[in-house]
């Protein structure tokens, strides 16, 4: 004779609420996704809704000071150009779990580098030599990282005290002013327009594009992600890890060294001193646009996002006209900060579900 299985408190709380139990489980379940679901669009637009609500507020509070063509286009995106460039390269990194402080130095360098050979070698050897110094930093920063499992702060730390200390060599420790000849047309790629948009502006939008595209519809972009998710089981999934890490490094220094040129294209001069805190803004915008600091997760569009919203606030804050530059430090650190605290607690929020 089979024994009947003893009541649980379950099975008798079941039992009495009949069929309304299933109703309230299937409740619970639809509630827990949508709060997930509301957690990981807070995560990934952020950025996004934040700049829309500072662009409404800018131009209710400034009018067309702020919202004409020649703020937005010419002031706004042209200036935050050469940022935005750096950070795509910065956000590939951050994704795999690493980080890259040289890339404000690899700037100036490439910067130095352009309107030097320039003068001395053409537009052409203008171009060349600044992008190919700066990806065999990006190479020898790649290959320390991956092969010798250097830590990525360190052995980036050194390559931006290298590359700004050849800055400073061939300006004679900034003593020697090098200037892109005026009949040059590599001045052309800093102060010309296409369609009405600055140069810069477009070629940053095309990085951009291809970055998102790379990153979101190809097996090196996949492999990224993965790297950053858990590099221990990356190899297991057959993916060649020092390969793509090394590779990382060098697209994060070569787009430093394109924005190096076209902003000694844009000021005709290469100056030691560029790009200083670069580095820093670069990642503020990235972990800003919701890319994890520790790795795994980010989008191209949030680290747009993230570079137009630093823009516009520098911006509200030149309207203004009375703040300095350190209170736009401060705002920047504070958003910075604000932005990771948020992080976590939706990431915790999400795990909780």
């Amino acid at each position: 004779m089979m024994r009947e299985r003893p009541d649980t408190a379950a099975a008798v709380t079941e039992r009495l609420a009949g069929d309304d139990a299933p109703t309230v489980h299937v409740d619970r379940r639809a509630g827990a996704d949508r709060r997930e679901r509301l957690f990981g669009i807070l995560q990934r637009s952020g950025a996004l809704i934040m700049l829309v609500i500072t662009l409404v507020t800018g131009a209710a509070a400034f009018g067309t000071s702020f919202t004409s063509p020649d703020n937005l286009i010419d002031t706004v995106a042209a200036g935050s150009a050469f940022l935005a460039i750096v950070a795509v390269g910065m956000t590939f990194v951050i994704i795999s779990g690493g980080i890259d402080l040289s890339v404000g130095a690899v700037l100036a360098m490439s910067a130095v580098l352009t309107a030097y050979c320039a003068a001395e070698y053409g537009p052409v050897a203008g171009i060349v030599v600044p992008l190919a110094a700066s990806a065999l930093v990006g190479l020898a920063q790649g290959l320390l990282i991956s092969r010798v499992a250097l830590p990525a702060f360190i052995v980036t730390l050194a390559g931006m005290q290298l590359a700004r200390g050849v800055a400073f060599k061939v300006t004679d420790e900034g003593n020697k002013t090098v200037l892109i000849p005026p009949d040059s047309w590599l001045r052309d790629l800093g102060s010309g327009a296409i369609l009405g948009v600055p140069i810069p502006v477009v070629i940053a939008l095309a990085t951009f594009a291809v970055g998102g595209i790379v990153l979101n519809r190809s097996r090196s972009g996949q492999a990224v992600f993965a790297i950053g998710g858990s590099e221990d089981a990356a190899p297991l999934m057959g993916l060649p890890v020092r390969r793509v890490k090394t590779s990382l490094y060098v697209w994060s220094a070569l787009l430093a060294g394109v924005a190096g040129v076209l902003i000694a294209a844009r000021s005709s001069t290469g100056e030691p001193t560029a790009g200083y805190g670069l580095e820093l803004q670069a990642i503020a915008a990235v972990v800003i646009g919701g890319t994890l600091l520790t790795g795994g997760y980010g989008t191209m569009s949030g680290t747009l996002a993230g570079v137009s919203l630093l823009a516009v606030i520098q911006n509200l804050i030149n309207q203004l006209g009375t703040l300095s530059q350190y209170f736009q430090d401060v705002v920047s650190g504070a958003f910075l900060l604000a932005v990771v605290l948020l992080q976590q607690i939706l990431a915790r929020r999400r795990r909780l579900q």
